[in-house]
């Protein structure tokens, strides 16, 4: 009786040693660090429609024992309930950290964009930025139908996408992105900036072309509701606009290159053939010319009333311009800022 008694507490025992050496590999497994990384965080991409397979190769790069890892995500059912998205992991996440944080802790990311001269330079910036590709975008962006029952041309379709900061999932699709900002245009478009537009006689498009030349015109928040003026002088009195800015969207489009950097515009350049070259085609261009900022389309919408119709760029206080009220004075002006050009030698 006396050995069964033993036999049995030493089967008790045992049972107890490989039991608790069970629970320290399972609590080693799933709750002691086992990330590789210094960094504060380590960004995780997962893309839409990744497998386990996939997933785990993504991941793995960021942990130290991938084998205790792969053995977490099978016993807590990861490997059959992969999730798409952005996540952070931190140094010092346990295996269990890490499989609840890339199930269901997709995190969002602050996307911007500004200066886009066309919806391709757009979809490559906003490529960069999230999981939809270029290509997906463009198509979503140039979809007709979205175009026609939102009010938009394909000459025009940029106007929709002001620039500013947003919030975005890094997996939202191509459709999403579109619709995210067809909802922030109609915001900013509010019944104030409506009516606005309507007593100045343009819709929110036309206003938007316009104040992508006011934006190109100078960088100047403060300057951009008297250049604005200017224009607005011009169309009311039936004149060109005759703004550089077109001109050389006008010479990078006939080109097929917008990687050009052109800082002189010619006398030859003002006869290019284009639709957006306001000193050849009356009234606005069909679409803007850049991603207007939200202060440029303002500055429109609350254009400086006066008699101004020229403007040149001011030698004496870069980065703002001189203004003229008569072509004589202008010419002045423009002979000052010629002999400056000259004397800096730019060419082009």
């Amino acid at each position: 009786m006396n050995n069964f008694k033993k036999i049995l507490l030493g089967v008790v025992l045992v049972g107890l040693v490989v039991m608790a050496v069970f629970a320290y590999r399972v609590y080693s497994t799933f709750f002691t660090p086992n990330t590789n990384f210094t960094t504060d965080t380590y960004e995780v991409l997962i893309p839409t429609g990744a497998d386990y397979n996939q997933a785990f190769l993504i991941i793995a790069d960021a942990v130290a024992d991938r084998d205790e890892f792969h053995q977490t995500a099978v016993r807590k059912g990861y490997v059959k309930n992969v999730k798409s998205g952005r996540f952070l992991l931190k140094p010092g996440m346990s295996n269990n950290d890490i499989i609840n944080t890339v199930r269901s802790k997709n995190i969002p990311l602050n996307i911007r964009f500004n200066n886009q001269e066309r919806l391709e330079n757009l979809a490559g910036r906003i490529a960069l930025q999230i999981e939809a590709d270029s290509a997906s975008l463009i198509q979503a962006m140039r979809d007709s139908t979205f175009l026609k029952q939102n009010g938009f041309t394909q000459q025009n379709a940029l106007t929709m996408y002001l620039p500013n900061q947003y919030e975005f999932y890094w997996n939202s699709s191509a459709t999403t992105y579109r619709d995210r900002m067809l909802n922030a245009y109609k915001n900013f478009w509010n019944e104030a900036r409506l009516a606005k537009a309507q007593k100045i006689g343009l819709s929110p498009q036309e206003i938007t072309v316009l104040a992508s030349i006011v934006h190109k015109e100078t960088a100047k928040a403060d300057e951009r509701p008297k250049v604005a003026g200017v224009y607005m002088n011009r169309l009311k009195d039936g004149m060109k606009l005759d703004a550089d800015p077109t001109v050389i969207y006008s010479k990078k489009l006939l080109e097929g290159d917008f990687d050009q950097v052109i800082k002189r515009v010619l006398y030859k350049d003002l006869e290019l053939d284009s639709k957006y070259n306001t000193y050849k085609y009356s009234g606005l261009p069909p679409g803007p010319i850049v991603t207007a900022d939200l202060n440029a389309i303002d500055a429109v919408l609350n254009f400086e009333k006066h008699d101004y119709y020229y403007f040149v760029a001011d030698v004496q206080n870069f980065g703002y311009h001189k203004f003229a009220k008569n072509l004589a004075q202008h010419n002045a002006n423009a002979a000052e800022y010629r002999k400056w050009i000259q004397q800096q030698n730019i060419n082009r």
